[in-house]
C-alpha cells in the first residue's frame, strides 16, 4: 500500500529514548505544530459553519416555535373567554327558561283553579237546587205522611171508640186527634 512507506517515514522520525518506535504518532512532538494547525483550521471551519448556516437555521425554527407558542396561547385564551361567555349565556338561557317554565306552570294552575272553581261552584247550583228539589218532595211526603196519620188516627180513635162501646162523632175525632199532633 501507498500510506505503509509514510507511516514508516513518520515512525522513523518519531523514536523514544531506547530507539524504538513511539506506539502513539499522535505524542510524537515534531507531529504537534501540524496537528494544532489542522485542529485550529477546522475548528475556524466548523465556527463558519454552525454560525453562518447551522445557528441562523436553529434561531429561526425556535423563533418560529416561539410565535406559533404565543400566538397559541393567545388563541387558547380568546377560547377561554368565548367558553366563559357562552357559559354565562347558557346560564342566563337556563334561568329564564326557568323563569318562562315557572310563569307556564302558574298560568295553567291559575286556568285549572278557575275551571276547578267553575265546575265546583256549577256542581254547588246543582247540589242546591237536587237539595231543594229533594227537600220539597221530602216536604210533600211528610204533608202526605202527616194526612195519612190524620186519617190512620181518626179512624183508629172511631174505631177504638166504638170497640170501647162508645159512640163518637166525626168532628170530636177530628179535634181530638188535631190537638194530640199538635203537642
Amino acid at each position: 500500500m501507498a500510506t505503509e512507506p509514510i507511516l514508516e517515514e513518520a515512525a522513523g522520525v518519531c523514536v523514544n529514548a531506547h530507539g524504538g518506535a513511539i506506539g502513539m504518532p499522535q505524542l510524537c512532538a515534531e507531529w504537534i505544530p501540524n496537528q494544532v494547525f489542522w485542529l485550529v483550521v477546522t475548528l475556524i471551519v466548523m465556527f463558519l459553519i454552525l454560525s453562518r448556516i447551522a445557528l441562523p437555521r436553529i434561531g429561526a425554527v425556535l423563533a418560529e416555535r416561539k410565535g406559533t407558542i404565543t400566538n397559541d396561547l393567545a388563541a387558547a385564551e380568546e377560547l377561554k373567554q368565548k367558553a366563559a361567555a357562552a357559559e354565562r349565556a347558557y346560564n342566563e338561557a337556563l334561568a329564564n327558561a326557568r323563569t318562562e317554565a315557572a310563569k307556564i306552570v302558574a298560568a295553567a294552575k291559575a286556568d285549572i283553579q278557575k275551571d276547578l272553581d267553575a265546575a265546583t261552584a256549577k256542581a254547588d247550583a246543582e247540589i242546591a237546587a237536587k237539595a231543594a228539589q229533594s227537600e220539597a218532595s221530602i216536604a210533600e211526603i211528610r204533608a202526605g205522611a202527616m194526612e195519612a196519620v190524620q186519617a190512620v188516627a181518626k179512624d183508629t180513635a172511631k174505631e177504638l171508640v166504638a170497640a170501647l162501646g162508645g159512640s163518637a162523632d166525626a168532628k170530636a175525632v177530628t179535634a181530638a186527634v188535631a190537638a194530640r199532633l199538635k203537642g
